[in-house]
């Protein structure tokens, strides 16, 4: 059975390889796309409070969101990363670095622990 990241991977190329735009996605350009996408989530937030910026620019940060994820699927394809492998050996690494008796609750580094 196919996954649901392969599923949703494989439109988002459909849509790229229609436009003929496979020649621009290198790793470098998407990297640098999602730092850019990411810029734009952050900019949603900008003089506001929180609060106040997910009630005023809820749609406009779903839009930006999707990119950043459109972003990461392409980049995972074209690099061979498998997200799912990744993000749980990523867990891992976190759980031994904030272990719960040592990070509940906190917010600071696992260095200053």
């Amino acid at each position: 059975m196919m996954s649901e990241l392969k599923l949703l991977t494989d439109k988002i190329l459909e849509f790229r390889n229609e436009r003929d735009w496979q020649k621009f996605h290198n790793p470098k350009d998407l990297a640098l796309s999602l730092s850019l996408e990411a810029s734009e989530l952050l900019e949603t937030f900008q003089w506001k409070k929180s609060e106040e910026a997910v009630d005023k620019n809820f749609d406009e940060m779903k839009d930006e969101l999707a990119d950043i994820f459109i972003y990461t699927l392409l980049f995972a394809n074209e690099t061979g990363i498998d997200l799912r492998k990744s993000v749980e050996q990523k867990l891992q690494k976190n759980n031994e670095k904030y272990p719960v008796e040592k990070a509940y609750g906190k917010n600071t580094k696992y260095t200053e622990f």
